[in-house]
């Protein structure tokens, strides 16, 4: 285990938490806008364009702890399991010798 790996999971978690904050903010200040603000409009395109300018430096910090959640991964693939029961060796099964007469 990395002690990084906390710190770095703790800023995924806030992350991720104000992602789906600005998430749940745009689509409320969408469906806020007129019927004549559709996509490509001043009005969407500027609505939106403040949307994603709040959202880049949570997106970034994704970008950059990220890796953490593959770390881990490999380093639990690799641990052994507390609740898998311990190896056992299976002895080999005996081979009859040929016997030269």
């Amino acid at each position: 285990m990395q002690s990084r790996w906390v710190y770095q999971l703790g800023v995924l978690h806030t992350a991720l938490e104000q992602l789906e904050a600005l998430h749940e903010q745009w689509l409320t200040t969408r469906d806020s806008l007129p019927a004549n603000a559709p996509p490509g409009t001043p009005a969407f395109d500027g609505a939106l364009a403040e949307h994603l300018a709040e959202s880049w430096n949570y997106l970034d910090d994704w970008g950059t702890h990220a890796g953490a959640l593959s770390e881990i991964n490999s380093a639990a693939s690799k641990a052994p399991s507390p609740l898998a029961p311990p190896p056992t060796t299976v002895p080999a099964p005996v081979r009859a010798t040929a016997v030269r007469r």
